[in-house]
């Protein structure tokens, strides 16, 4: 069976912890309800959750979506923001976890990746060279997300497709997000043989698009 492959990373430094991870959490959870009850995502989508804070984590290796249990995600009392070293975790599962396509059979779909944070990446220099190598890679898209008024933008834009802020990290904005982010996960689940990258739903009033 085909799968279209969805990376979740997902920060988790020090100013995570409290309220805001707590949030993250909530969120994923209604992602993980709303996409079961998708026919499409249920037969295709396969999800793994990458954290980052001082250290990187694959917390969940690709698993399909029917297998898939989110795992209990915290935030240390500090930390850094080794968004670098995620992204460098997320090409080498990439390399190893993602079916090719061979003249004898059909590989996975392209990979769809989110990834959120709420400050900037401390490893500057791995960062920089990991941005310079994602561009190499094919995803059907990658979208990320800066939360909290000190979330940095600029980053994001040097490898995502589409950069979007929220104002706030409460559990009804996060709750939204994912919500939000099920909504392209069906999207997708629904027109994986599309080459063309689709118009993303509209996303609710606390998510605004970094232009």
């Amino acid at each position: 069976m085909r799968r279209l492959p969805i990376y979740l990373l997902i920060d988790t430094s020090g100013s995570m912890r409290g309220e805001p991870i707590v949030a993250v959490r909530s969120g994923l959870q209604s992602l993980l309800a709303s996409l079961k009850q998708n026919p499409y995502a249920l037969e295709t989508v396969a999800l793994s959750i990458i954290t980052f804070d001082g250290e990187v984590k694959n917390l969940v290796p690709l698993t399909a979506l029917e297998d898939f249990q989110i795992p209990y995600i915290d935030a240390p009392e500090t930390g850094a923001t080794n968004l670098g070293e995620a992204l460098e975790m997320l090409l080498q599962k990439y390399d190893t976890e993602i079916v090719k396509t061979t003249p004898d059979r059909k590989g996975d779909w392209l990979p769809f990746t989110v990834v959120m944070t709420d400050g900037k990446p401390s490893d500057t220099l791995m960062f920089k060279n990991m941005c310079e190598k994602i561009k190499r890679y094919k995803f059907a898209r990658v979208v990320a997300c800066a939360a909290g008024p000190k979330a940095k933008t600029e980053p994001l834009q040097q490898f995502a497709d589409d950069v979007f802020t929220l104002d706030t990290m409460d559990s009804s904005t996060f709750s939204k997000f994912w919500q939000w982010v099920s909504t392209i996960v069906s999207q997708q689940s629904q027109n994986v043989d599309s080459t063309q990258k689709d118009e993303l739903p509209p996303p609710p009033e606390e998510i605004k698009l970094v232009l």
